[in-house]
């Protein structure tokens, strides 16, 4: 039979190696568990792109529980407006827009309130002339993408 010299060393060895297994398993099953919640807050997301001949907004709308932050660059080539819509199926929550811009650009952004449960669902985001004739627009989805056209 083969004796150990120390066997309270190899006991102490054995310890350490498990809490050190133990602990690994512990953070990988947290990075796991976080995927899924990275995901759904990735899904609540859409981008934007209104191109109109050299007119555009593009940007990022975003949803959380009672509102949708809409983070976009606008460019009015001639004279131009944009507009924004938050709806909760086809109720309509809440509606903002710029001034009208002539041949400039910058950031043109929006907070839409969606006070009802749930939120919104879906928002439209359009441009028009000096005039407020629509030119192009979008309608965009809490599940993540937008569709050409106001629907």
């Amino acid at each position: 039979m083969v004796r150990l010299k120390d066997a309270s060393k190899v006991k102490s060895r054995t310890r350490k190696v498990g809490v050190a297994v133990t602990a690994a398993a512990s953070v990988a099953g947290m990075a796991f568990a976080a995927t899924p919640a990275t995901a759904a807050v990735a899904a609540a997301a859409a981008d934007i792109s209104i191109e109109y001949g050299a007119s555009y907004y593009k940007g990022t709308a975003s949803w959380s529980n009672r509102s949708v932050g809409i983070d976009a660059s606008f460019k009015a080539s001639n004279c131009r407006r944009v507009y924004a819509r938050a709806f909760a199926g086809s109720t309509s929550l809440d509606f903002k827009s710029s001034s009208t811009w002539c041949n400039r650009s910058g950031p043109a952004d929006f907070t839409l309130a969606a006070n009802v449960v749930g939120g919104s669902d879906n928002i439209w985001v359009y441009m028009t002339d000096e005039n407020q004739n629509y030119l192009k627009g979008q309608t965009c989805y809490r599940a993540g993408y937008c569709i050409d056209g106001l629907h």
